[in-house]
């Protein structure tokens, strides 16, 4: 015969309750302990700030999954591997390209992968079906070879497979950008540019950090001031110095002709202050035989442009410099690249044709090409030597042409043209003053010729500093 046994309550001997029922609750445990609460249609598992943990070994039913994976992260997949259902995988092909197995479908199975250390793009990660199971509807394996991609499938059926519910790629990283202040700051993109036109600093507060999205250092271009042209038959004034970094740290811009830059790399930087310094151009100088005045050096960190030589005056070579002055009409042009650097920062200047009426001076030298000597048939002055053109304000813009020399246009003498990338000007054939060379370009003076009060050659072109860096 069945027996019955009815309790509302059953306490331990210290008389804590261990099964309470009240009306249509029934509570299991109490105090400290996981507690069971049975209420009507409603089952309610452990405590508030609790944990509800399954031993170890047990599996659970019923429950379902809510579309995430458990991450191993304690298991970094460097080679071919077999996924399992549930979980999420960080793979590594930092030392090669890395397979993934997926384990045979089955509906609502999810599997999930991460790139590691953002290396897909060097290396690809490849995810193969089982058999011939599916992956969006195709046949076949699915290659990850975007830097930082995540990927994250779910089976559903025959028809479509594992369908991809989420492919992003997080290669972002936390960084400390580099920031700055002084000049004339401009922005680009992620990129800011500080733009120096006169003696300044670059104060440094944050020095970035140090990765390939946030890098410590910067693309530079750093260019002397121009020569003056010199005077009575003066030769053209040289382009200053021009040296630039390849300007692949920060985007990529047309940094300059490849021979000058390609091997150049971005300068590092620290937090501190740099001291930078811009060139005043070579002064002109009247109707004498004096040559013009030698450009002035423009600096930042190590890097340092020679201003541009000044054009010959009567009977003598030009002077040396970043690029050197033109010759007058019996002289030879001066030395570029002095003091010498490697890529060079410049060329020498242009020579003279050989004594006797009419006169034709030589060229100044540019940041690209010597300074063109002067033809005495037809008999034509030397024109600038060509200068360098950057983008690494954005736009392109040419720097350090050597201006143009002097021709004696009584005689039917053609006086030189500038630079053909315009930061050098022309020289005069008459007794009027010569053309200056562009601010801030530091392009070279044009020569001035004989005779006159008016006759004056032209004043070098100021240098500048250019700073570009990436900041967001």
């Amino acid at each position: 015969m069945a027996s019955t046994i009815k309790v509302d309550n059953v306490q331990n001997q210290p008389g804590s309750n261990l099964i309470n029922r009240c009306s249509a609750t029934t509570t299991i445990g109490s105090g400290a302990g996981n507690t069971v609460v049975v209420c009507g249609s409603t089952v309610t598992i452990g405590r508030c700030g609790g944990t509800v943990a399954l031993a170890s070994g047990a599996t659970q039913t019923g429950f379902g999954r809510t579309g995430t994976v458990d991450w191993q992260t304690g298991d970094i997949k460097t080679g071919t591997f077999t996924a399992a259902n549930g979980k999420g995988y960080f793979v590594d092909t930092n030392g090669g390209t890395v397979t993934a197995n997926l384990p045979a479908g089955s509906a609502g199975a999810i599997v999930s992968f991460q790139d590691y250390r953002n290396t897909f793009d060097n290396n690809a990660f490849t995810v193969s079906p089982n058999g011939s199971e599916k992956i969006n509807t195709g046949a076949g394996n699915i290659v990850l070879n975007s830097e930082g991609e995540g990927l994250t499938l779910v089976y559903i059926d025959s028809t479509v497979g594992w369908r991809s519910i989420q492919d992003s790629a997080f290669a972002d990283v936390g960084a400390n950008f580099i920031t700055a202040t002084g000049g004339t700051i401009t922005t680009t993109g992620d990129y800011k540019i500080h733009k120096f036109t006169g003696p300044g600093t670059f104060t440094v507060t944050a020095a970035g950090g140090g990765t390939p999205c946030a890098p410590s250092n910067v693309d530079y271009l750093v260019v002397g001031a121009g020569g003056a042209g010199g005077g009575r038959y003066g030769g053209g004034g040289g382009g200053g110095g021009w040296r630039a970094s390849s300007g692949t740290a920060s985007g990529s811009y047309s940094a300059g002709p490849a021979p000058l830059t390609s091997p150049v790399s971005a300068l590092p930087i620290s937090v501190q202050a740099y001291p930078i310094v811009v060139g005043g151009g070579g002064a002109g100088v009247p109707d004498c035989n004096n040559p013009g005045g030698t450009g002035n050096v423009s600096s930042f960190s190590t890097v340092s442009s020679a201003g541009g030589g000044g054009g010959a005056g009567q009977g003598v070579s030009g002077a040396n410099g970043g690029s050197g002055g033109g010759g007058s009409y019996n002289g030879s042009g001066g030395s570029g690249n002095t003091p010498s650097v490697s890529p060079s920062q410049g060329n020498s200047g242009g020579n003279g044709h050989s004594p006797g009426s009419p006169y034709a001076t030589g060229g100044g030298g540019g940041a690209t090409e010597t300074g063109v000597n002067a033809t005495p048939s037809p008999p034509t002055a030397g024109r600038g030597g060509a200068g360098a053109t950057s983008s690494i304000c954005g736009s392109p813009i040419s720097y350090s042409g050597g201006g143009g020399g002097s021709g004696e246009g009584g005689h039917g003498v053609t006086a030189g043209a500038g630079s053909p990338c315009g930061s050098g000007t022309a020289g005069s054939g008459s007794n009027t003053p010569a053309a200056s060379g562009a601010a801030n370009r530091g392009g070279g003076g044009g020569g001035a010729f004989f005779p006159g009060p008016s006759s004056v050659s032209g004043t070098g072109g100021s240098g500048v500093v250019i700073i570009r860096y990436k900041y967001q």
